[in-house]
């Protein structure tokens, strides 16, 4: 029986380590499970916020690039309209010229209207034998005053052209001025905007990275829970399969005295054997 007994306690040892040793293996791989998890995560995630930067900056260079291109066609189509403006500038010189001549050949008419009227009152009213003198003032005024809208047919002439390429120049350079603040301000709204969307990404990503945190920490959390819950099962376990054991052992050592004693062993010397404790 005592034989008997330790049998039963070398086996229920070695069952109830065996069970422990791959109750931690089991554990063991659980953790390490979780850790290249962990690993694996966290790397999906840095490759995924790397590859999506990777995208915003390529697209923010491309709306930069494009905006550049822009910018230089807007510039260029600008230039090509000052140049045709400026090759135009002699033809609608030429026929603003042309209508002041026309008016200045109308004002000569008009003199000369007016000269033969007068030449002809004068010659009226005045003895014959002072027409030369007269004919010769009367020639000598018209001639003063053609001369007179000769001068003023160049100057207007000279004002005007003046004023006109004045007038060109000072549109055109508004115009290059205007341009270039437009030009100017888009490019300042597409950088703030380039600037927005990347901290936009950026808080994302920092979004991203401490929910992952929190993920990986509440499962491992949980792990360890359900590993010391499954450590504190197994030693109960453990504990009371000794303890069964144990009381068994001994409830059949006290019956076996009890009949020994009985049966007229009484003087026979008690044999014990040593109880470890298991728990």
């Amino acid at each position: 029986m005592i034989k008997r007994h330790e049998v039963e306690q070398q086996n229920i040892r070695e069952e109830l380590n065996k069970k422990r040793t791959q109750k931690e293996m089991e554990h063991t791989m659980l953790i390490r499970h979780d850790e290249s998890t962990r690993e694996l995560e966290y790397r999906q995630l840095h490759t995924l916020q790397k590859l999506r930067m990777d995208l915003i900056r390529l697209q923010h260079q491309t709306e930069l690039e494009n905006q550049l291109e822009y910018n230089k066609r807007r510039e260029r189509e600008l230039h090509q309209k000052h140049v045709m403006e400026l090759r135009q500038q002699p033809k609608n010189l030429k026929a603003m010229e042309m209508q002041i001549k026309e008016q200045f050949q109308d004002t000569c008419k008009v003199q000369t209207k007016q000269y033969k009227a007068l030449k002809n009152h004068q010659l009226e009213v005045t003895p014959k034998n002072e027409h030369k003198t007269i004919l010769k003032t009367l020639k000598d005024e018209q001639t003063r005053k053609l001369a007179i809208l000769a001068e003023q047919y160049e100057q207007s002439i000279n004002e005007m052209m003046a004023s006109q390429a004045l007038r060109l120049d000072e549109a055109q350079e508004a115009e290059c001025q205007a341009l270039r603040l437009q030009l100017q301000q888009e490019m300042e709204l597409l950088n703030a905007y380039q600037s927005k969307i990347k901290m936009q990404t950026e808080a994302q990503h920092e979004r991203e990275l401490q929910k992952l945190e929190q993920r990986v920490s509440l499962r491992r959390a949980h792990l360890e829970q359900k590993i010391e819950e499954e450590l504190a099962a197994l030693q109960k376990e453990r504990s009371e399969r000794i303890k069964i054991l144990l009381e068994r052992q001994e409830w059949e050592t006290e019956t076996f005295d009890m009949e020994s004693l009985r049966m007229g062993f009484g003087n026979l010397v008690t044999l014990d054997f040593p109880k470890e404790d298991y728990r």
